[in-house]
């Protein structure tokens, strides 16, 4: 799940293969595919289940166990969890929406019951993903997409014109440098202000530029050589192709060493710093900004939060001390990454061989159908969303899931109105937020008008360039405008979910309530283990250590009594000491401050669940199925969701760059903590499944 500030859950990033064979049909066979066929459980996944093992012992394992050994990683893929599989299924959907005969303009008209709009929305997807399939016509144009970039930055000669190609490079998608967008004011959640925040390096985190043990200095290495190999291929002599690669590095660990760890970055407060326009301009003399802004056909604005002002600073003379090639040595990379997987194989494949073989272990890449609908669905997703919620997402499932949550809110009054740590004052106030929270469902209210968009059959990096300047433009102008509260941030075949908390609402996409996590008609244990407690988790969010610090309406507020937020950091500390004890891939821990936020969403959402279930349709449901009673039923919906195998290499780079723990601690953390797990599963009181000092914060 993941949060408009803090991403929530990583569940897109892997692409997983279903259909293979199927690449060398063709386009009309392909279309005939039906989905695969799955077969749901009614109740508990028995097959997924290790029998073997105690629940006591390994809840994730005896949980799991089953579905992990029959589901090892393919060679496509960082990782394969339920997550994957289930998006696997959506971009199949997504995949024969796309490749149907009426979404190409040569066949004719699409479906007669679709307006205009909803045609023309669908061809321009179908336009987009066809010019991504096109790898003849991509290995034939060579560098010609970016060919004029290219020459802009090699020609440029005036450092006092850095800020109109930054600006123009930013539109393309290109992240130089720093970023420049809109937020809502955190002082007044009602409007939207300017915002400029750190970016412009391409490893993972920081850290990877500043660590000193041996693999750290292997790994940049290895960097060094992949960036001195993309300039080679773009036409750079070996040597110059070397000391190129040598500036960029430079470059971006000077601009990593300046910026904030991913860890402070979570107090909201150490990213808020509003100031006049003029202010940032002092503080930063050798870039123009009003240059910056023109050329980004920026609204007119005098206010912006400067969320790193020791970033600008060093990025600024950064600029002024580096040798103007260095710099354009640098610009250049950052276009080559971000282009290359739309570039010809070459580049496609020397990108892979580093940012995903190295770094995360993946073998091999996905089959292209699937990186294509990805892409389709990140720039174009609501123009296929609508197709897929007709299909997938119907009046009925949203009715129930609008219930479920509504129940889950009643067990979060209860748990605050219980909790013995927090006074009157802020149980009242956490009550107030409680009910002001907005629930969305499914999809948005106002589907996105992308009819300005110009998407051809045969320029696939065009496309993606303008449809993120399509998106880029949108943005800028929400400076100095309302609040758009119906704006969603995930389209709707993702598998994910997220709570805003400058928005204070809870989002579920049509694409993640599907099996595993609801089904129609299935057990509500299951039902409300799986999807009730992502419900639960989302909403947690909203008083997690970073989302209780805004108020009801969004603004950035202490409205805690100094005792009680005090009595709540000490809970969350037990929290990030117990996670910060797990160790991943054999030898790296987790970060049990970076994953504070999500541990305690998980340990509270699946206490909601169970909480809710047991005072709705659990009340009068005693009985056991498939051998497990209502209660063990909930704990084995949540654990069944969380089923993932992992590599090494994944799990490192999760544990350093990921807000969320490693699943089988998002299964073992919650229930070790919840004496309601010891009591249903009759566990003794020294089994490792039973902490002795559980930590609860709700």
């Amino acid at each position: 799940m993941r949060r408009q500030i803090v991403a929530l859950t990583c569940v897109v990033l892997p692409l997983a293969a279903l259909v293979t064979a199927a690449q060398s049909r063709s386009a009309a066979a392909q279309a005939q595919t039906p989905e695969p066929v799955i077969a749901e459980p009614k109740g508990v996944d028995l097959d997924a289940l290790d029998r073997k093992t105690d629940p006591c012992t390994d809840f994730y394992q005896f949980a799991c166990g089953g579905w992990i050994a029959r589901n090892p990683v393919p060679a496509d893929k960082r990782s394969y969890g339920r997550f994957t599989e289930l998006q696997d299924r959506n971009f199949t959907i997504l995949r024969r929406i796309v490749e149907a005969p009426g979404a190409d303009p040569s066949t004719g008209s699409g479906s007669s019951r679709a307006s205009s709009r909803d045609e023309g929305d669908r061809r321009k997807a179908a336009d987009y993903y066809a010019a991504c399939m096109d790898e003849s016509t991509i290995e034939s144009a060579g560098l010609g997409a970016i060919g004029p970039d290219l020459a802009t930055i090699d020609e440029l000669l005036n450092p006092d014109d850095l800020p109109v190609l930054v600006a123009h490079l930013h539109g393309d998608g290109v992240p130089v440098l720093f970023r420049l967008g809109a937020q809502t004011d955190r002082a007044d959640a009602t409007r939207q202000i300017a915002q400029v925040d750190q970016a412009g390096f391409a490893l993972p985190d920081r850290s990877y530029y500043l660590k000193t043990d041996e693999a750290s200095v292997e790994l940049r290495a290895k960097y060094l050589a992949h960036i001195a190999q993309l300039f080679a291929l773009a036409g750079a002599a070996p040597e110059k192709a070397a000391d190129e690669a040598k500036a960029v590095l430079a470059i971006e660990t000077a601009l990593a060493t300046a910026s904030l760890d991913r860890v402070t970055r979570r107090d909201p407060a150490a990213t808020h710093h509003p100031m006049e326009l003029n202010a940032l301009q002092r503080m930063t003399p050798n870039f123009s900004w009003r240059k910056y802004a023109i050329a980004a056909d920026a609204p007119t604005f005098q206010v912006i939060n400067v969320s790193v002002p020791e970033y600008m600073k060093a990025f600024d003379r950064l600029i002024a001390a580096t040798p103007f090639a260095d710099l354009k040595a640098y610009l250049r990379w950052q276009l080559l990454h971000e282009s290359a997987d739309l570039l010809p194989k070459a580049f496609a494949r020397a990108d892979f061989d580093f940012f995903s073989r190295t770094l995360a272990g993946q073998q091999e890449q996905p089959p292209r159908w699937r990186r294509c609908v990805a892409q389709t669905d990140d720039r174009l997703g609501e123009a296929l969303g609508k197709a897929f919620v007709e299909e997938m997402f119907g009046p009925q499932a949203k009715t129930a899931m609008l219930q479920m949550v509504q129940d889950i809110k009643g067990a979060m009054r209860q748990d605050i109105d219980a909790a013995p740590w927090m006074s009157g004052e802020t149980k009242k106030a956490a009550m107030v937020k409680l009910d002001a929270v907005v629930d969305r469902i499914g999809y948005p209210e106002t589907w996105r008008d992308y009819s300005s968009i110009r998407v051809t059959r045969d320029d696939a990096l065009g496309n993606r360039q303008r449809a993120i300047e399509f998106n880029r433009r949108r943005t800028l102008q929400k400076i100095g405008q309302p609040v758009d509260r119906g704006e969603w941030s995930m389209t709707p075949p993702t598998v994910n979910a997220y709570y805003s908390p400058d928005r204070n609402n809870i989002n579920f996409p049509a694409g993640i309530l599907q099996p595993p996590f609801y089904r129609p008609g299935r057990d509500a244990a299951v039902n409300y283990g799986g999807a009730g407690g992502v419900i639960g988790h989302e909403l947690t969010h909203g008083f997690d250590d970073q989302g209780r610090k805004f108020d009801a309406q969004g603004n950035l507020r202490d409205w805690w009594t100094a005792s009680d937020g005090a009595a709540y950091e000490q809970r969350a500390t037990c929290v990030a000491d117990q996670y910060t004890a797990y160790t991943v891939a054999g030898d790296t821990k987790i970060n049990g401050r970076l994953t504070l936020g999500e541990n305690t969403a998980d340990n509270g959402g699946l206490r909601l669940a169970l909480m809710a279930y047991l005072a709705g349709p659990g009340a009068k449901m005693k009985d056991k199925l498939d051998g497990f009673t209502p209660e063990q039923r909930v704990f084995l919906g949540w654990a069944q969701v969380w089923c993932e195998n992992a590599r090494p290499e994944a799990e490192r780079l999760k544990a350093a760059t990921n807000a969320h723990a490693s699943n089988k601690y998002r299964v073992n953390g919650p229930t070790s903590n919840m004496p309601e797990f010891q009591k249903a599963f009759s566990c003794k009181a020294n089994a490792p499944m039973v902490r002795p000092n559980a930590c609860r914060v709700w």
